[in-house]
């Protein structure tokens, strides 16, 4: 069984918003993936950017920098 741990997730109001980060992220050569929402976690269009959470001031700056429109920034126990 797959041990659980701390990530650091990130949710969109749209689906559009979770696929701009995705590419940003990836542009950047920052880690991190798409996922399903978890279900610990209430978000509007299903995604999830999940991360490690040691990148969390680097996302932030990030969102900032670039304008990426979030719904809520978290850590997560998946």
């Amino acid at each position: 069984m797959r041990q659980k741990e701390l990530h650091l997730i990130v949710t969109f109001d749209t689906t559009a918003d979770a696929i701009a980060m995705e590419q940003v992220c990836e542009s950047c050569g920052i880690q991190g993936r798409l996922i399903p929402v978890p279900t610990v976690v209430s978000a509007g269009c299903g995604l999830a950017w999940c991360a490690d959470v040691a990148q969390e001031e680097q996302l932030k700056a990030l969102i900032a920098e670039r304008a990426l429109h979030t719904h809520e920034l978290l850590l997560c126990v998946l």
